[in-house]
């Protein structure tokens, strides 16, 4: 037996030895994770730099080719091209009195050049002079010979649809989207790629591979987003038609910031085959792609376009519903909804008197206007929309940001999705009193517990559907008039304003169809009277909100046009007798 100092002795070094392991196990481990940041660093690094080096060769090749087609057709007049409208442009290229190669050139000139005054070109779609030769075969297609942009997400062959996030990168498609595939048999020629912001889930537009996108009105001013490269190449000159995608706005929003036209289909009434998420299986607020444009009737023109049997062939989940001219062609007297004010977030004062002014001009036309007020709203903003949006608490956000930088766009949103549930809830309770808002929206990302707790608010879902139905059916209204935000926001406040899409994401909540369409610009008197504004709750948020649209004079001011689901016919015809009465107005 050892004596009890020995004994002792040995037990003191083992104790040393385990301390000494374990202290080294440790240091292993922490150079471990810190290698591992490292290299993850290095290979987004790597990514990124490879993603900008393929978009820098693709506009200088552009550039190229564009400088050797002026070399060789010198007295083209392009601004004569550039004016003409889509209608026009489409029956003199079917007319051949255009040449198809001068329209697709002299676009892709204004694209260069719109795109370096506000960055929202992510790439040149080469392809596109190679698919000039094979137009001829789709002389019949409704846009034969039209060059035609697409969002960073809308996947085109051999091209990277990157969502803005570095783990998308080196990941190209492997065939065209279904929306791709049906504008090339339309005869449309897709030739650039556009701007989004980080993740898809902002409405300013920036993201750390392509930067930041500029609003072609006031540079100093967001473009809008998440389709906000798509607005800023339209409402520059640089596009005459795009496709974007809407979760929440997404389309409309920068429609409204740059003084276009946007609209936002039923989900489902156009195929989402190859339009690219961030995460899919949320199913709660539905996304669609859908067309923009500088008119009405180039909206109708592509709706008619993609609503064709070759889509229903592709995508048989979609309807086999072609557009319906007679209905937007009638001039029944409406019934038209309308509200200046949802009762969650107040409007700046051009978005209202944008409403205000285009009630009297409907009026006037003979239609009967029905005061409107959205049922719940805020049940709508935070159990159907933020609950349904969130449900993972913004997980599958933070997920794909993983290994990669964050954009400073964004980094207030996503430092409030990683807060531990805990303290989510714990600032829910703290600001319950205070300040309402704060605390719903706090309580509504903390994600659901259980399958059974997202059955319950997908129901949740259908109730509230069902419930602003029979509202509608119980005031007798075709169709709704109401804001949508504006005017263009100064940059880097959109994550601190997101209370702000009440006016668009309940549509997407709802899956009714909804447009924008610009009908003002941002008066004196409008600035004046922001300088007064409170908010409906005087929180944070209506403090930023203030800020954010400040300085706005001269901006365009918009309003929305929703109809029930499936009824897009009886939307865009709202939209396009708006148009008409404002551009008569001014007459």
């Amino acid at each position: 037996m050892k004596d009890g100092p020995q004994l002792l002795q040995g037990m003191e070094l083992d104790s040393w030895t385990a301390a000494l392991l374990t202290s080294a196990a440790c240091g292993v481990g922490a150079l471990v994770v810190l290698v591992h940041r490292v290299t993850r660093h290095q290979q987004a690094t790597e990514k990124i730099q490879r993603a900008r080096k393929w978009r820098t060769e693709s506009l200088e090749r552009a550039e190229q080719a564009v400088l050797r087609y002026r070399d060789t057709n010198p007295r083209t007049d392009s601004d004569q091209i550039l004016s003409l409208t889509l209608s026009d442009l489409t029956k003199q290229l079917k007319e051949g009195t255009l040449s198809r190669d001068d329209v697709l050139h002299f676009y892709m000139e204004k694209a260069l050049d719109i795109n370096r005054k506000v960055n929202c070109c992510t790439e040149i779609l080469l392809e596109s002079l190679d698919q000039l030769k094979m137009v001829p075969s789709n002389i019949d297609g409704l846009l034969y010979g039209v060059p035609i942009t697409i969002k960073e997400n809308v996947n085109y062959k051999n091209h990277v649809s990157s969502c803005g996030v570095v783990v998308y990168l080196d990941q190209p498609a492997e065939e065209d989207s279904v929306l791709v595939k049906v504008l090339k048999r339309q005869g449309a020629i897709p030739f650039v790629k556009t701007n989004i912001p980080q993740g898809l889930l902002s409405y300013d537009c920036s993201n750390p591979i392509f930067g930041q996108t500029l609003n072609p009105h006031n540079s100093q001013k967001t473009c809008g987003g998440s389709s906000g490269g798509e607005g800023a190449l339209i409402g520059g000159g640089g596009s005459l038609l795009g496709i974007g995608s809407d979760l929440g706005g997404s389309i409309r929003i920068p429609a409204s910031f740059c003084g276009i036209c946007g609209f936002k289909p039923t989900s489902g009434r156009i195929s989402l085959q190859g339009v690219k998420p961030l995460f899919r299986g949320q199913k709660s607020v539905l996304a669609s792609p859908g067309p923009m444009a500088r008119d009405v009737d180039s909206l109708v023109l592509c709706m008619q376009a993609l609503l064709c049997d070759h889509m229903f062939s592709l995508d048989p989940t979609v309807p086999p519903l072609p557009f319906n001219m007679q209905i937007y062609q009638s001039s029944k007297p409406l019934n038209i909804g309308y509200l200046e004010n949802d009762g969650y977030t107040q409007p700046s004062p051009s978005m209202a008197r944008g409403v205000r002014e285009v009630k009297a001009l409907l009026e006037q036309a003979g239609h009967t206007l029905v005061p409107y007020i959205p049922p719940n709203i805020s049940h709508g903003v935070h159990e159907v929309m933020l609950k349904g949006l969130f449900a993972d608490a913004g997980s599958n956000l933070l997920q794909k940001m993983e290994g990669g930088p964050v954009d400073v766009c964004i980094k207030p949103q996503v430092f409030l999705y990683s807060l531990p549930k805990w303290l989510k809830k714990t600032f829910s309770f703290f600001f319950e009193r205070l300040f309402p808002r704060v605390s719903a929206v706090f309580a509504s990302i903390c994600g659901v517990g259980s399958a059974a707790d997202l059955w319950a608010q997908h129901a949740a879902v259908e109730d509230y559907i069902h419930e602003t139905i029979a509202y509608w059916r119980e005031i007798n209204i075709d169709v709704l008039l109401c804001p949508v935000i504006g005017p263009a926001c100064n940059h880097y406040y959109f994550s601190k304003i997101g209370t702000a899409v009440s006016y668009t994401m309940l549509y997407n909540a709802l899956n009714f169809p909804a447009g924008v369409v610009p009908v003002s610009t941002v008066t004196v008197k409008d600035e004046e009277e922001l300088k007064h504004y409170k908010g409906m709750f005087q929180d944070a948020w209506d403090k930023h909100f203030k800020q954010a649209v400040s300085g706005g004079e001269g901006l365009p001011v918009a309003v929305q046009c929703v109809a029930l689901p499936w009824q897009e016919e009886l939307c865009l015809r709202l939209m396009k007798e708006v148009e008409q009465l404002v551009k008569q107005s001014r007459r």
